[in-house]
């Protein structure tokens, strides 16, 4: 078993070291002690230790940058930033190896052309997913299955308005999508489509749309149109 594993999920015991964590990780970018602190009601060097206790468990990364929008001399000191690593840490006890078997598998699927049963197996599964989502909304769906859902700049998190968009921050299938892109991505895509179309029907709505957006930060799939909520 990996030791630093089990460090991380020993700094993650303490309370308000979670709290901390899940603030920076919600931001979806880069946070300095102030904010936090602030966020938090604590003090900042009370923040500051314990930004730095994450760090050195490998949770958080330091970024250094001026956020004065100056530059050269009598523009400040860069400050000191804090953003969720990308480092994964996962303890299971007994020891489990879930993600060599997906490779293993992946590979399988590839050597055989086997994709579009993968897909349809996908799908099959986001709708099983979706129809058991019951009263939960689409954001809250997705937030449940790992996803971290950003509505877009014209969307609410309360109710229904805009049609701009929701990016998906994270990817559940980060590993395997660095392995096998088009694999890992396309079974991403149709089982958030499974989910997408049992939930609506379950609700009597129309389905948001669902498609494959690369180039985008995070999960590569992104979803537009109205009913996100």
């Amino acid at each position: 078993m990996d030791d630093s594993s089990i460090d991380a999920a020993r700094v993650l015991g303490d309370p308000l070291r979670r709290r901390l964590y899940e603030y920076v990780a919600d931001s979806g970018g880069e946070v300095g002690r102030g904010a936090a602190a602030e966020a938090l009601g604590i003090q900042r060097t009370l923040a500051a230790h314990h930004l730095d206790r994450l760090v050195e468990a490998g949770l958080l990364d330091v970024v250094r940058r001026k956020v004065s929008g100056r530059q050269g001399p009598g523009s400040g000191r860069p400050a000191k930033l804090y953003r969720r690593s990308e480092r994964e840490v996962s303890l299971q006890l007994p020891p489990r190896d879930y993600e060599l078997a997906a490779r293993v598998l992946a590979q399988a699927v590839e050597r055989h052309g086997a994709e579009e049963s993968l897909h349809a197996a996908a799908r099959e599964e986001g709708r099983r997913i979706g129809a058991d989502a019951g009263a939960e909304s689409v954001l809250e769906l997705l937030r449940s299955r790992g996803y971290e859902p950003e509505p877009g700049p014209n969307e609410s998190t309360d109710s229904d308005a805009g049609a701009t968009g929701v990016r998906l921050r994270n990817c559940p299938f980060h590993r395997l999508a660095r392995e096998f892109p088009p694999l890992a991505c396309g079974l991403n895509l149709a089982l958030i489509e499974g989910m997408l179309a049992a939930h609506a029907e379950g609700r009597g709505e129309e389905a948001p749309e669902a498609r494959l957006c690369p180039e985008s930060d995070g999960c590569c799939v992104l979803i537009s149109k109205n009913n996100t909520h």
